[in-house]
């Protein structure tokens, strides 16, 4: 599969597109097809379960083992966006981690399932080293990183960058 990756333009006329899009406490994978106009494509960089996190994974989550997952969004033959999750395991129901594990469905799909929130926490370059070592071009300008919570426990660590296919189209 062939798709270029950009990083988001540093054009000014895109700048109060990306602060939106960093705002967003919502689901990401919907502003991505909303934006393509279509569904988008998930690309499963690299999944597995682990004991080896970053600190940050374990500052926010909590637990002892976790679902590492690195995938992209797509749509129109442009990366929209690149993504590092960590799962909390003995937090999420099993059909959860089945359609993680099936890797064809966007997190924000599955996620919209559960009564979640998302909030913003403060990146760490333990975080984006391991995004940027799988999928390259860092750009700092262009990433965040927020945590997924339910009413009871803290369920996923997520650190996303967004790319050029969000603004433009092949």
């Amino acid at each position: 599969m062939s798709v270029e990756r950009q990083l988001f333009p540093a054009d000014p006329a895109h700048a109060p597109l990306l602060r939106a899009l960093l705002a967003l406490d919502g689901s990401t994978t919907r502003v991505c097809e909303a934006l393509a106009r279509r569904p988008v494509t998930v690309q499963l960089h690299h999944q597995r379960q682990t004991a080896d996190v970053p600190a940050a994974v374990r500052e926010q989550l909590g637990g002892q083992h976790w679902l590492e997952r690195v995938t992209s969004l797509h749509a129109h033959g442009r990366v929209m966006m690149d993504n590092l999750s960590y799962t909390r395991l003995d937090a999420v129901p099993d059909w959860f981690l089945a359609g993680l594990d099936a890797g064809q469905a966007p997190v924000g799909h599955l996620l919209g399932k559960l009564f979640v929130q998302r909030e913003t926490v403060p990146g760490s370059a333990g975080l984006s080293d391991v995004l940027w070592s799988h999928v390259g071009q860092p750009d700092p300008h262009a990433s965040r990183s927020y945590r997924v919570v339910t009413p009871t426990t803290p369920l996923m660590l997520i650190f996303e960058v967004y790319r050029d296919g969000m603004v433009q189209e092949a």
